[in-house]
């Protein structure tokens, strides 16, 4: 029987702002918390709420970064130490569980002082290069070696963070909540969508969720739709979402004349559960720096054909042909004639939809949160003596 723990996750990024590693920090907190483990978080947040979030300490103000060719909501401060020396020695971790651990300023600050159990490192982002750990590796490569076990959450994630920092990484991908994401009937669909967005018996809808940002790749997907309407008038685009570029798509699709394209901006979690379950098409039209397809992992579980980027992230989850079509990034032709065979073949989307809620499954919290507890395990084992070690690995090994 594996022991109770206690465990710190540890995040940079603003916890109470949507975003995958908190999501991911979210789940894996619920899933270890049901199997008893007790689970504390540290991350920067502000505001009233987060005296509503079980277990958090809210270290650090978050500020806005561009990063990746995004935005990270992190802390800056490096006058956190006193304070979070001083829940490390009142917590005492037996797993302080980095998700990003280099980077500033609450992981590098907390990994640098736990003197406590164990450290476990989650690497999430992937990108070409990363010009902080090219130049910082002299000073992250000590903290680096603090770490007792390091997993990343694709091989895409993996190959990236090995480049700057060789060693043994376990691949443990994101999850997918399958009680949440699940095929809606259209009856509960109904009650569930504001009457403008329902689903219209003449028209098909292909669906957009993200940050309406240079890199999700909208731009294509506008182009790719006008292209689609040139022969055809059965179908509809609905994009979920807001970010920089949305006044600028706003303006070209009303001076090019697209008709049938409905921006939403953000949209409350009833309201995207209802639409993942009633479009035809999920598109992801990203060109890069995902390193795991989240968002069509939720597509998937709601039992929705897809079209997305034949990007290294998004290769990891879904099969050319079987739970989707893949297309070259920013091929707006390339797009729209994908799109355009989806629509045409509802039994293909039927199939599509059912291979990728069987993929789904491969990805249900509860498996990743064993996963995860058998790299603690491991980790834990690594740094007792052997007598006992062997015994860890051998409860680790049962876990998998």
């Amino acid at each position: 029987m594996n022991p109770v723990l206690k465990v710190g996750l540890v995040s940079p990024y603003d916890y109470l702002r949507p975003g995958g590693v908190g999501e991911h920090i979210r789940h894996l907190a619920a899933e270890l918390r049901a199997r008893d483990h007790a689970v504390r978080i540290l991350a920067p947040a502000t505001g009233e709420a987060k005296e509503a979030v079980e277990g958090l300490y809210a270290l650090g103000r978050p500020i806005p970064i561009p990063t990746n060719g995004s935005i990270a909501r992190i802390s800056l401060s490096f006058h956190l130490a006193r304070r979070i020396r001083q829940i490390l020695d009142q917590e005492a971790f037996d797993v302080l569980h980095f998700h990003e651990p280099l980077m500033p300023s609450l992981p590098v600050t907390a990994l640098r002082l736990n003197a406590h159990g164990v450290n476990v490192g989650t690497f999430h982002a992937f990108a070409r290069q990363n010009l902080g750990y090219y130049y910082g590796r002299p000073i992250l490569r000590r903290l680096f070696r603090r770490l007792d076990a390091c997993i990343a959450v694709s091989e895409p994630a993996r190959a990236f963070v090995s480049r700057y920092f060789p060693a043994t990484y376990h691949v443990v991908p994101n999850g997918i909540d399958l009680a949440r994401y699940r095929p809606r009937s259209a009856a509960e669909v109904a009650t569930m969508l504001p009457a403008p967005l329902r689903p219209q018996p003449e028209e098909a809808t292909i669906l957009f969720i993200g940050r309406m940002e240079e890199r999700k790749g909208l731009a294509a997907l506008l182009e790719a739709y006008a292209l689609l309407r040139q022969v055809r008038a059965d179908c509809r685009l609905v994009a979920v979402g807001d970010g920089p570029q949305r006044l600028g798509f706003e303006r070209w699709v009303e001076e090019e004349g697209i008709p049938d394209v409905t921006f939403t901006g953000f949209v409350d979690e009833p309201t995207k559960l209802a639409l993942l379950s009633s479009c035809e098409v999920f598109c992801a039209p990203n060109f890069g720096k995902e390193s795991f397809g989240v968002v069509l992992l939720e597509a998937m579980a709601s039992g929705r054909a897809i079209v997305a980027t034949a990007i290294d992230g998004f290769r990891q989850v879904l099969h050319d042909g079987e739970e989707g079509l893949l297309v070259p990034p920013r091929d707006a032709a390339s797009l729209a004639a994908a799109l355009g065979r989806c629509l045409d073949d509802p039994d293909r989307r039927r199939r599509m939809g059912e291979a990728g809620r069987a993929t789904a499954q491969r990805y249900r919290w509860g498996r990743v949160a064993d996963e995860v507890l058998a790299v603690y395990q491991l980790a834990r084992a690594s740094v007792r003596p052997p007598q006992v070690s062997s015994l860890v690995q051998q409860s680790a090994s049962e876990l998998r």
